[in-house]
């Protein structure tokens, strides 16, 4: 079973907005990689008060990055600052990319 992550680009998005486009990039991780287990990056928690809420929304993030075989970049995630950092790190520590298409 391949663990797959995905990166996408949430600032300025409601939920719905997020799982919508979420459920479309699953649509297309599922045809290339059938036996996908989706690791759920979706956070939904609130940062602890006094903390930078990307910051740390970004560390949960990259530690189930660590799980991961693959890391799936949505559309646009090379114009939000979370994403490329968790490309970084992918490609830092040999995390297989697969770049959405859409």
């Amino acid at each position: 079973m391949t663990k797959i992550f995905i990166s996408q680009p949430m600032q300025g998005k409601t939920d719905e907005e997020i799982k919508r486009v979420r459920d479309t990039d699953i649509e297309l991780i599922k045809t290339v990689y059938p036996d996908a287990e989706i690791i759920d990056s979706f956070i939904s928690e609130n940062p602890p008060k006094n903390s930078r809420a990307g910051v740390y929304m970004l560390g949960q993030s990259i530690q189930l990055l660590a799980g991961a075989d693959v890391l799936f970049l949505s559309a646009g995630w090379d114009k939000a600052r979370g994403c490329r950092i968790e490309h970084s790190v992918a490609v830092a520590y040999g995390i297989k990319c697969h770049y959405s298409s859409q």
